[in-house]
């Protein structure tokens, strides 16, 4: 079997990490400051926007330690290196954000059926600019890193958050000058309703990342007829292809070849096309001899790609190829 990729790439930019850090400093420091202002001014908005900063903080200290764990080098047990330490990250904050949102709604609910009164409009709204402004810093400094699920995980935290201080914002300037209590609880529910499709996503992602499913943007016959469309190629057959990381794509096939002479300069041919065409660095394949595969197996293996044969010549093909099976059988006998 060959093996031709580039080297993987698991070094993230140290100024990602520490912008990761200091973001981190941010965010749970303001979140403290906003729980306390939630809870003296009984603003259900408030409180749950200063929920969203606390698992900004979790999110990002989480995010900061996966990226670490991530530039960490293979070895003998993790042949693969810690890259995938990323996508289990956005995982778990994903599931994080799921649990915040019914946490958010459940308090919602229960505010509307009974109301508490909100202290000072006023004072929310000075508290909640203070966190947006803190947001935005947060969000500035994450969007200069790398973009990986990873990042993107902790930055819709932070997103979650911005809607939460512009909402809290909102209900507190309407309490201000109206009065009217429940759009303090109505808000709450709307930000856990805005950020409830993007979680779900991030959580769908790097569920498929983690079960190694097809890279998005990326089809499996696609990239099958594509190999077997190079010259020398037969079939293609036992094509996987899976994200090892966030941009890291790796993929493994056997190909049936006319000729193995001409191996080492196809396989060249073939990674060059395959990182070319559809960005995947790591490729594995196993070249076969026309013929090779046993008649039994062959009926049970997935042909992914078979451009240079017609289904007659491929017929006429394993025909001959069982006749000469059972010939030597007989002759065996």
């Amino acid at each position: 079997m060959a093996d031709a990729h580039h080297g993987h790439n698991h070094s993230h930019v140290p100024e990602s990490g520490r912008m990761l850090v200091f973001a981190l400093v941010v965010t749970l420091g303001y979140a403290l400051v906003e729980f306390g202002a939630g809870a003296a001014f009984h603003s259900l908005a408030l409180m749950s926007d200063a929920g969203h900063m606390l698992s900004d903080a979790l999110a990002l200290g989480l995010a900061a330690f996966a990226a670490r764990m991530a530039r960490r080098p293979a070895g003998s047990r993790h042949s693969y290196g810690f890259a995938r330490a990323e996508i289990v990250a956005a995982f778990v904050n994903g599931l994080a954000m799921l649990a915040i949102i019914v946490f958010i709604a459940v308090e919602a609910v229960s505010r509307l059926l009974d109301p508490g009164p909100v202290s000072s409009g006023l004072g929310v709204i000075v508290v909640a600019f203070i966190g947006l402004l803190a947001n935005i810093l947060v969000a500035v400094l994450i969007g200069r890193g790398e973009r990986t699920l990873n990042s993107q995980a902790a930055l819709l935290h932070v997103i979650g958050d911005m809607i939460g201080s512009v909402a809290a914002i909102t209900a507190g300037a309407v309490i201000y000058y109206t009065g009217w209590q429940p759009i303090d609880a109505l808000l709450s529910l709307v930000i856990a309703l805005l950020i409830l499709g993007s979680t779900v996503k991030l959580v769908r992602d790097a569920l498929h990342v983690l079960m190694e499913g097809v890279p998005a943007g990326l089809k499996i016959e696609e990239i099958g007829h594509a190999l077997g469309a190079l010259t020398g190629v037969r079939t293609v057959h036992d094509l996987h292809v899976w994200n090892i990381s966030s941009g890291q794509i790796a993929m493994s096939a056997h190909v049936e070849l006319d000729n193995l002479d001409n191996w080492a300069g196809l396989l060249e041919t073939a990674r060059q096309m395959l990182h070319s065409r559809f960005g995947i660095a790591h490729v594995t394949l196993q070249p076969e001899p026309a013929g090779g595969i046993n008649p039994g197996y062959r009926a049970h293996v997935k042909i992914v790609a078979a451009p240079n044969e017609t289904p007659r010549a491929r017929a006429q093909h394993d025909h001959g190829r069982d006749d000469k099976h059972d010939h030597k059988h007989d002759h065996d006998h």
